[in-house]
């Protein structure tokens, strides 16, 4: 077989080995099957949902028991439910009096994908879309995110100010529990703040709980051939980092991360997106992940507030972050939140490469243009290996005729040939894999740069010139993907053609087929492919042409 026919099948082998490892990994880290997907969330737990976390049975040592458990509690009365919708420039939150849940969160300045003229939807409350965030005290004996609540008088829109501030209150069994949720102005971080007030004639020791539930239904993707990304649970703490989850796992009850901390964050992730409970540092809480209903799942932490004497009030302060997965805004946010943005194997390659092309961004302004530009450094960078592997190719190409000659000659001693074969490489100084070692060199950058374009929110809704306004979603008019067919048809018309009449048949259908794929990947992807082969061409061709030997 001819050694570029072996090139291109262990080409295959390895993308169908990427591909295999990519999805093993991926439903291994939460991805639904693509044809079996969850059932929705029954019709009782999206009207209740998210169960109230378990009071602890033994307080803390002196101390009298926080609550009784659920079984003990008074009967509930009927809760009356209205929304109240706060506005400010990058949200829109829609709170329910019932449980003071925030059920449903709009992203302003970021549209939908598929409906451009609607926005990004992060918390619901539909048969579509069950996701909320929710707190309140453990039990049943005291306000929690099923009592009813009071919302104070006051703005609900962002106008002139720099903050607004939005006070529900709820008394049950002679305790009050205030939620204070502070906006800020161009920020997709929401102080959260809860005071314990015990007007009983006890001392308590209530329990916090603060959590996220989702049900485990994958976001629709703008394109069924797009690579899925992780949708889960995930926890961090500074001993056991960044851990992630799986809808999986939590319904079989053998979902395995940090329970107990001081600090750290509790998410749900999904594609360009994530949401956090970050509760106060040096503050000691136990770290949950359950399944509530039905398809329906609850990641949350819990706090045992110190002892309230009669009349006392506890205050305690978190963070419910919900937004775009920007890294510059991650950062700022708490220790390790910018894991959540996860680049997969290729992590600590894709983190600098990100580095690199934000800074030449902050030059250009344009996400279109910087990936234009990083394609062409990282080619400067590689051109030695290339020009490496393109010499070998040249070699190859040259004695492709005597490669022929001796299989002609000894087409029926196998063993004689590779010896001709072995003694030829020798005499001509050829090294017939020196063209696919600079190649796998250079993969993991070429990967990590992939996983870079398709993890990187910064180019969701980002334009380029023309008619590309998402460089996030697939060209509209197929004009790169087309662009990209045409180049790999040139490109292979400058590799040594096979032998065979069949083979070399295939090598020009080859780009057809595999440009076909690239009609449905995100044109920023597409934008680099196009731009590094038609450099890898220019290369060739000036490596053929000026440094490669030539037949005699």
């Amino acid at each position: 077989m001819n050694m570029d026919i072996k090139r291109l099948v262990l080409g295959f082998v390895f993308l169908f080995s990427v591909l295999t490892l990519w999805n093993k990994w991926a439903v291994y880290n939460g991805k639904a099957p693509l044809f079996a997907p969850q059932p929705p969330a029954s019709a009782s737990a999206v009207a209740n949902a998210g169960g109230v976390p378990p009071a602890p049975t033994v307080a803390a040592a002196g101390t009298p028991a926080a609550s009784a458990t659920s079984a003990t509690a008074p009967a509930e009365t009927p809760v009356h439910s209205e929304p109240v919708t706060v506005t400010t420039d990058v949200f829109k939150a829609v709170f329910d009096t019932e449980g003071a849940q925030l059920k449903h969160l709009e992203l302003l300045q970021h549209q939908d994908a598929k409906d451009p003229s609607k926005n990004v939807v992060i918390f619901d409350d539909t048969p579509k879309l069950t996701y909320l965030a929710q707190t309140g005290l453990t039990g049943d004996l005291y306000p929690n995110h099923r009592s009813g609540y009071t919302v104070r008088p006051g703005p609900r829109s962002l106008d002139n100010g720099d903050q607004l501030q939005v006070v529900f209150d709820s008394e049950k069994g002679g305790v009050k529990l205030s939620k204070i949720f502070t906006f800020k102005r161009g920020s997709y971080s929401v102080d959260v703040k809860h005071e314990v007030t015990n007007n009983t004639a006890a001392p308590i020791t209530p329990t916090l709980y603060m959590q996220l539930v989702r049900d485990g239904t994958p976001p629709e993707r703008v394109s069924r051939f797009a690579p899925s990304t992780f949708n889960g649970p995930a926890v961090y703490t500074d001993a056991d980092k960044f851990q992630k989850l799986t809808f999986e796992k939590i319904e079989k009850g053998t979902a395995d991360h940090a329970n107990h901390a001081d600090n750290g964050w509790v998410a749900l992730i999904q594609h360009f997106f994530v949401s956090a409970f970050i509760p106060q540092e040096k503050t000691p809480r136990d770290i949950f992940a359950r399944k509530v209903d039905n398809n329906l799942y609850a990641i949350g932490t819990t706090q045992t507030l110190p002892v309230l004497a009669p009349g006392a009030t506890e205050a305690t302060d978190a963070t419910l972050y919900s937004g775009p997965q920007e890294t510059a805004v991650l950062e700022k946010v708490a220790p390790g939140f910018d894991l959540v943005k996860d680049y997969g194997f290729f992590t600590l390659v894709a983190k600098p490469i990100f580095w690199m092309m934000a800074q030449i961004h902050n030059m250009l302004g344009n996400w279109g243009w910087t990936i234009i530009v990083f394609t062409v450094l990282m080619k400067i960078v590689f051109f030695p290996l290339s020009a490496s592997s393109f010499r070998s190719m040249a070699k190859m190409k040259v004695v492709g005729p005597k490669m022929q000659a001796i299989r002609e000659r000894y087409k029926s001693d196998p063993q004689k040939m590779n010896q001709a074969m072995m003694e030829l490489y020798k005499e001509e100084k050829v090294n017939p894999l020196g063209g696919c070692l600079p190649v796998l060199v250079q993969m993991p950058v070429f990967i990590a740069l992939y996983s870079v374009l398709q993890a990187s929110v910064e180019t969701r809704n980002a334009p380029w010139v023309g008619w590309i306004h998402d460089l996030s979603t697939p060209d509209p008019l197929y004009i790169l993907p087309a662009l990209l067919a045409v180049m790999m048809f040139i490109q292979t018309k400058l590799n040594p053609a096979p032998p065979d009449p069949v083979q070399a048949k295939v090598m020009m259908v080859m780009p057809l087929v595999f440009s076909a794929m690239f009609f449905l990947f995100p044109s920023g992807v597409v934008l680099y492919y196009v731009i590094n082969t038609v450099l890898t061409i220019a290369q060739q061709w000036i490596i053929n042409n000026k440094l490669a030997p030539k037949a005699a």
